[in-house]
């Protein structure tokens, strides 16, 4: 009722452990930025990856090189589009979003939390997580490309580098 034979248990127990091992090596030989917290492309790759993941261990009739190769390929597939970001601002902005102002000069941008979807109280949220006294006590707060919002505080506008590709900005 539950399984055919132990062989075929066995076979996915041996698939699962082999692509789990080879997986481990892939993405320590990829780097951090395989790791990090995700922009969209980061966050196809990894579903896509988990789903070779899946096939591997589910189906009979995908075999092992085939995974890693899908594997492989995912994997370099993104390392030459991070090199091609890394070198061409123009296609960085292709494949990333930009970050997004969403707090700045004791205001709220409420067109770009509307378009963002993000609600007062999450920048509040993101406002307290930081450390800060209140709002007085920020010059800004930035939606960034991973989700994450970046708290910038009051007096901490030296350089306005920080602000470059910040939409809104």
């Amino acid at each position: 009722m539950f399984y055919n034979d132990f062989t075929t248990i066995w076979s996915t127990a041996a698939k699962g452990l082999l692509i789990y091992v080879a997986l481990i090596v892939m993405l320590r030989i990829a780097g951090k930025r395989s790791l990090s917290k995700f922009n969209i492309f980061d966050f196809v790759i990894t579903v896509a990856v988990g789903s070779v993941f899946a096939s591997t261990l589910t189906s009979k009739d995908v075999k092992l090189s085939q995974s890693v190769t899908a594997i492989i390929v995912l994997l370099g597939g993104q390392f030459v589009i991070s090199k091609l970001a890394w070198n061409s601002d123009r296609f960085e902005r292709l494949i990333k979003a930009e970050p997004a102002l969403l707090y700045s000069g004791d205001r709220f941008n409420t067109v770009t939390m509307r378009r963002e979807r993000v609600t007062e109280r999450e920048v509040l949220q993101a406002v307290r997580k930081s450390g800060s006294a209140g709002l007085s006590n920020v010059e800004a707060v930035i939606l960034e490309t991973d989700g994450t919002m970046s708290v910038i505080a009051a007096g901490d506008t030296s350089s306005h580098l920080i602000y470059r590709p910040v939409e809104g900005a």
